[in-house]
């Protein structure tokens, strides 16, 4: 039996993400990413294809070279910059994309950073109002009721013999 290394889960599951998140110059799309050593950040615009800002911990902006690592407290750092120099070009809401990441620890933190420094995010696209409905239109529409089906029966309907 093949083993499924964790690389390959993260893929299938932004992949996913991304088929229910889009990013529109008016409410861009927010992605994170991390690595081993480092937290990247960056603004998209979907529509247009474009990055209109973005952020890591590689930039000598956030301190001291050789000093940084993949935790909390840079994924805080991150998100406050990636809010000043989002709002620095007229921008206040995005659409925030966890790229296949659980949403806890590190990648709270940075979403959290960014709503401290001004940024409105949505963390789901089912959390657009229906004043925004206008502006944002998710790839998918609601999302889709399970379907129940009736249990089969375990037991046999044969009867025993006497």
């Amino acid at each position: 039996m093949a083993t499924i290394n964790r690389k390959i889960i993260r893929g299938r599951i932004h992949s996913r993400i991304r088929r229910k998140v889009s990013g529109t110059a008016e409410r861009p799309r927010l992605c994170v990413y991390f690595s081993g050593k480092h937290v990247y950040a960056q603004v998209v615009d979907d529509e247009a294809g474009q990055t209109l800002v973005s952020a890591g911990t590689t930039e000598k902006v956030l301190g001291e070279k050789g000093k940084h690592a993949a935790n909390r407290a840079t994924a805080e750092k991150v998100g406050k910059l990636i809010a000043e120099r989002l709002l620095a070009k007229k921008i206040d809401k995005a659409v925030f994309d966890r790229g296949g990441f659980l949403y806890h620890g590190k990648v709270k933190a940075l979403a959290d950073a960014a709503r401290e420094g001004g940024l409105q995010t949505l963390i789901w696209h089912t959390q657009v109002t229906k004043a925004d409905e206008a502006t944002h239109a998710p790839r998918t529409g609601r999302l889709r009721q399970r379907v129940t089906r009736p249990r089969k029966s375990c037991s046999s309907t044969a009867v025993p013999k006497s």
